[in-house]
């Protein structure tokens, strides 16, 4: 695995890698190290599409040092909980994305509740994750114009990730199914459901 270590400011760093998979497996293996007392002190631990941010370090140069000297394992389905999402697949485009496909709406549900999804990481909007998981050639395009106003509980499709609107919101992406699973409550804890790393299954609910 080949990375790059960039200090941010005098106590953070980020490791740059070359794909979404290489990201993973970075990230869960600091979560492996930090859970077993092996890693220094870090405030946070924050991935995104390639990066992984360390916050909070007190000694960035001597982390990334050990870092690069890591053999990473890949990334592999592991054996915590998995949180299922019950889904009606009637969204909008659920037409469109089963074209792309070349198969029938049912047969398009079901690739998509079948594969076993994990958080790659949270962003957009207080609990958005983007979800990995499906194969390449699953990947869609975003809308060519994207909705004023995207219901929440929206399940939708961009690129390689599917991801739940928390709230209504614009949205540019291909909308397949709606859950009426609370993805945010500012009133639980933790108040976002989604987690990066968190393991996910669509479950199929009559449409």
């Amino acid at each position: 695995m080949r990375m790059r270590a960039l200090p941010v400011g005098a106590r953070a760093l980020l490791i740059e890698l070359a794909d979404g998979v290489e990201t993973g497996a970075l990230h869960a293996e600091l979560l492996r190290r930090r859970a077993a007392g092996a890693l220094p002190a870090i405030g946070e631990i924050v991935p995104a599409a390639r990066t992984v941010l360390l916050d909070g370090v007190d000694d960035p140069g001597r982390l990334a040092r050990e870092i690069g000297a890591w053999e990473v394992p890949p990334l592999r389905a592991r054996m915590e909980a998995v949180i299922e999402i019950p889904v009606r697949y009637d969204g909008p485009d659920l037409a469109e994305v089963a074209a792309l496909w070349q198969m029938t709406e049912a047969e398009a549900a079901a690739v998509h509740s079948a594969a076993d999804f994990r958080v790659a990481f949270c962003g957009f909007a207080p609990g958005f994750g983007y979800l990995t998981g499906l194969p390449e050639r699953c990947a869609v395009p975003r809308r060519a114009t994207p909705r004023a106003s995207v219901p929440a509980g929206s399940v939708g499709m961009a690129g390689p990730y599917t991801g739940i609107y928390p709230r209504s919101s614009p949205g540019g992406w291909q909308l397949i199914g709606t859950t009426a699973l609370e993805l945010w409550d500012p009133a639980r804890e933790p108040a976002a459901l989604l987690s990066p790393g968190t393991r996910i299954r669509f479950v199929p609910e009559g449409r």
